[in-house]
């Protein structure tokens, strides 16, 4: 998390470019707001704290790239990272989601994250746990007083009958030996049974007490569940599937969750990012706020407004403080305008940034260049079926061209236009592959080969069907 060879604003936008075509002011604002996290927690001590987020409002038709932005930096960050849609909170005291709920996803998150790091750092510690386990599994004879019958036999390794009752050596060099079968894999379809976790009934409390909050609630209810007794229960599975089993629950007892909550809490304190979404919806039509569904909008957004300007949210995992969290707030604006969130809101997102619309020039590059470009996934998919798929650059312009086109008759939808166009274009191919067309075939996408099977689309003005 923000370590010492974190990427300078400039670093950053050259990876933004990577997947995002245009947008370089929205780029670099973000940018610098990554950035900014990172100089904050090297400044002095004292001013650390005083040092606040400049959260940002991304204002743009859907499709031109403000999620992707958001999605991206967070990957960069290496943070924790939730994307909510502001239309689906509701006021306090109303059925729906409160807006703390965004919180206590990032704190969710930032466990998950930091827990299957520590899981993946004792991966190998805890492999050779279940490596012993299958071991006590394959030969019960060993883990059992000297002299214990079993009567059962081990094939090419000997039986545990034959052994000499006093040769604890032997026992050792059989245990190797089955040790090493399993290393060579000679024993991955043995079956064997072990004892596995059996998840217990889950605490349910219906409705919180008055005056408890849904994350006092939730760490109650898992209190609640710690205080039952484990369960096991015993299976009989071949010995690849015990380690698939046995390696999470091994992992987790190797690793201490206070230590993982304290710094979850700490890197979605320092390091979280909250992405909200369709912020538009919750702004009052034209700044009237004087009743109806404007009401609630007004009661969304003056719930929000703690949360962005900093308070200190209950958690099942801890308190989180939200003073610190970068708030990207993103709506496309058609029918409302920023200036119609209520004032305090508005000031707590001091950074506003209009994305353009993508051009037919827009579309080329986003067919052509980046590392996930939709060309580059069909023809990862059709090369699964050992197919080769290409595309001729004159095709990439005419599909460009469409897209833009369609988007101008009907409602424009940006990128995700390419879509809609590129699934018409290649549906009968994917239908065709392999039957048709078998393995080792080639398939040349060419402008011509576009016009034909999008003609349709170009011709027809009516283009309402082609809307997502």
């Amino acid at each position: 998390m923000l370590n010492d060879s974190f990427l300078t604003p400039a670093q950053i936008v050259a990876e933004l470019d990577k997947y995002i075509i245009g947008q370089h002011d929205a780029k670099r604002h973000v940018a610098i707001a990554l950035r900014n996290r990172w100089r904050r927690l090297h400044a002095p001590a004292d001013m650390q704290a005083e040092i606040v987020p400049n959260n940002i409002l991304m204002i743009g038709a859907t499709g031109v790239g403000k999620t992707e932005i958001a999605r991206r930096l967070a990957h960069l960050a290496d943070a924790p990272f939730v994307k909510v849609e502001a239309s689906k909170f509701t006021e306090v005291g109303y059925v729906g989601r409160d807006v703390e709920s965004m919180v206590r996803d990032l704190a969710e998150q930032s466990v998950n994250r930091v827990k299957a790091r520590r899981q993946e750092a004792v991966k190998a510690q805890a492999a050779d746990a279940v490596e012993e386990i299958i071991l006590d599994a394959l030969i019960p004879a060993i883990s059992q007083p000297v002299g214990a019958k079993t009567g059962l036999g081990f094939g090419s390794g000997g039986g545990a009958d034959d052994m000499p009752s006093s040769d604890a050596e032997l026992n050792e060099r059989t245990r190797e030996r089955f040790r090493q079968k399993i290393k060579n894999g000679e024993l991955e379809d043995r079956k064997i049974e072990i004892q596995v976790a059996q998840s217990g009934p889950s605490v349910g409390i219906m409705g919180a007490p008055p005056g408890m909050d849904e994350g006092t609630l939730s760490g109650l209810q898992d209190m609640l569940g710690n205080m039952l007794p484990k369960k096991t229960r015993k299976r009989k599975v071949t010995v690849a599937e015990a380690r698939k089993l046995l390696l999470d629950e091994e992992a987790a007892k190797l690793i201490d969750m206070d230590e993982v909550k304290d710094e979850a809490i700490r890197q979605c304190e320092n390091a979280g990012i909250i992405f909200i979404d369709e912020i538009d919806k919750v702004a009052t039509s034209g700044g009237s706020g004087k009743g109806g569904p404007d009401v609630s909008r007004q009661g969304v957004q003056r719930d929000l407004l703690p949360i962005v300007e900093g308070s200190a949210v209950s958690t099942k995992y801890g308190i989180v403080n939200t003073d610190h969290i970068l708030f990207i707030a993103a709506g496309a604006f058609h029918v409302s305008k920023p200036s119609d969130l209520i004032p305090e809101l508005q000031g707590r997102f001091p950074i506003r940034v209009e994305l353009q619309s993508l051009t037919k020039e827009d579309f080329f590059r986003i067919l052509k260049d980046p590392k996930n470009a939709l060309t580059k996934q069909y023809e990862a998919l059709l090369k699964a079926e050992e197919v080769e798929l290409t595309f001729d650059d004159a095709a990439l312009e005419r599909l460009a061209e469409i897209a833009s086109e369609v988007n101008a008759e009907v409602e424009n939808i940006g990128a995700r236009r390419l879509h809609t166009v590129m699934s018409r274009l290649l549906n009968d191919i994917l239908y065709d592959v392999p039957d048709k067309i078998g393995a080792h075939a080639h398939v040349q996408i060419t402008a011509a080969l576009v016009d034909e099977r999008l003609a349709d689309m170009v011709k027809n003005r009516d283009l309402s069907q082609y809307i997502l």
